[in-house]
């Protein structure tokens, strides 16, 4: 049998711990449930990792990586609105195709935010920077002021995060597609209201 590598099987519990947190929460995401998820020896998760913090720490970084990837796929050369809405697309993707990635995303942030460290905030703010900058592409000159593209993120993240929580809870897969279109012409309609108040502005 070959050898798993060290960063191999690092995956393999930050995958394991992602389907214990969805499934029995933070507190009930143990070492030893995530080692029997990740079908390895308690003694290798204690090998790979000094505790169950340092754990967590890679699935952060893991949940943070999935959002900044759909993010940096977003092309601010397609104009404003079909950018938002790229955007937007993008951050209801990460939900969307896992109900595991949306379960555990969403209970990550809740904990967290109750914690002294706030990891959560970590990986929002680098998503609100990764969105921040590709609007600013996308908006031609100085069509949007800072307020405006920070209205726009607020938007994205919240419709996103509602949309993911809804879903959750409704358990109806046949009906995503329905409410993503639903959301993404929420945002059409607020975008062009917001884009308005910007030219009256000036």
């Amino acid at each position: 049998m070959p050898r798993v590598s060290a960063v191999e099987r690092r995956q393999d519990f930050v995958n394991a711990a992602m389907e214990v947190i969805a499934s029995r929460g933070i507190d009930g995401a143990t070492t030893r449930r995530i080692a029997e998820q990740a079908q390895a020896p308690l003694a290798t998760l204690h090998y790979c990792y000094n505790s169950k913090e340092d754990l967590f720490a890679d699935v952060y970084e893991f949940v943070g990586s999935r959002f900044q990837a759909v993010l940096d796929g977003s092309d601010p050369h397609s104009g404003l609105a079909e950018t938002a809405r790229q955007l937007l697309r993008g951050v209801l993707s990460c939900y969307f195709e896992s109900h595991t990635f949306a379960a555990a995303t969403l209970e990550l942030f809740s904990w967290a935010q109750r914690q002294s460290e706030n990891r959560g905030l970590g990986v929002y703010e680098r998503a609100f920077e990764t969105m921040r900058g590709i609007l600013r592409k996308a908006a031609p000159g100085d069509q949007l002021s800072s307020e405006a593209i920070e209205d726009i993120v607020n938007v994205i993240t919240s419709l996103a995060d509602g949309f993911a929580l809804n879903w959750l809870t409704r358990g109806d897969d046949s009906l995503a597609d329905d409410k993503i279109n639903l959301v993404t012409a929420v945002l059409d309609s607020w975008l062009a209201d917001r884009i308005a108040q910007e030219a009256t502005a000036r």
